[in-house]
């Protein structure tokens, strides 16, 4: 098990990756009241499991459906009316068991639920473990934008056991690759070529390349976060891509990409950009987009 810490003063937290996680990790983590949020895909196949490595007596189950199309206050109101149907306090803890959705969404109504509960993120996908679980921003999507409306709230811990990817599409995962290039492209050259040099491993999901690529893109996350908690600055680096692919995501109604496909085609488009306006090399845009379209990753709409 590989552990990454988050520094934040009071507020830091430990992400510990691992092929199946000990249950030990647990202890002292969670409130009196638990919660565990996640999705009709998930549910079938993880809840019962989480259920038990938590070690309490019981859980409430609130699960949303599946997709970014859900990830609005309609469905974030669900998460409320089941707790306040519980009579949850604000001592309650809530466990995001799902991808950046399910994690957005459970984060921010850990924010905002008694004004602050806490949380815990125990992200299911690759673009989850290695971003979105990371750093505190949670949210939901508006018609307008994506992740316009949200609040900077960290968890307690976060989960990431690779042992959940294995029933991940290869389409999910390689749209997390693209995150995990992000990493190496915006300040890790020594990892943007070991990914180069380590992309059959990963595409075959080998353990030990697995946990080494969420460990080094975690520890990039982490150095920007602990520095630059709520993007006022440095913390902006981690959009590479990002404004390009969110155009684009809210274009065709978040239905026509994944998430990090979007932001594939976003990191894709500046570079061409930065090449064009002398700011990068057309050598490295050309290993950026030999590394994304390794991963069967698009470059262009």
């Amino acid at each position: 098990m590989i552990t990454v810490d988050i520094d934040l003063g009071a507020r830091s937290y430990p992400i510990y990756i691992g092929e199946n996680l000990p249950s030990t990790l647990w202890q002292g983590v969670l409130g009196p009241q638990v919660a565990i949020v996640t999705n009709d895909t998930l549910a079938p196949l993880y809840l019962e499991t989480v259920r038990a490595q938590l070690g309490v007596d019981s859980t409430l189950d609130i699960i949303l459906p599946d997709g970014e199309q859900y990830k609005n206050w309609q469905i974030l109101q669900r998460i409320f009316d089941a707790l306040i149907d519980a009579c949850f306090d604000r001592h309650c803890t809530l466990v995001a068991l799902g991808g950046g959705v399910v994690g957005d969404m459970t984060g921010y109504a850990a924010a905002s639920y008694q004004r602050g509960v806490s949380f815990v993120q125990y992200p299911t996908t690759l673009l989850a473990q290695v971003d979105s679980s990371v750093g505190g921003k949670t949210g939901i999507n508006h018609p307008r934008g994506k992740n316009m409306i949200g609040a900077f709230h960290q968890p307690r811990a976060v989960m990431a056991d690779i042992a959940m990817l294995r029933t991940l599409p290869q389409r999910e995962f390689n749209a997390g690759m693209a995150e995990v290039i992000k990493y190496g492209a915006i300040m890790d050259a020594d990892f943007f070529t070991w990914l180069g040099d380590n992309a059959t491993a990963l595409q075959q999901r080998e353990p030990e390349a697995l946990c080494e690529a969420i460990a080094r893109s975690c520890r990039c996350k982490a150095q920007i976060v602990s520095e630059d908690e709520r993007e006022a600055g440095r913390r902006a680096l981690l959009n590479f891509g990002h404004t390009y692919g969110h155009a684009l995501e809210a274009a065709t109604h978040y239905r026509g990409f994944l998430h990090g496909e979007a932001v594939a085609v976003g990191m894709a488009m500046a570079a061409r950009f930065s090449v064009q306006s002398g700011l990068c090399s057309a050598d490295t845009e050309t290993r950026l987009i030999s590394l994304l379209q390794s991963f069967d990753l698009p470059t262009e709409i």
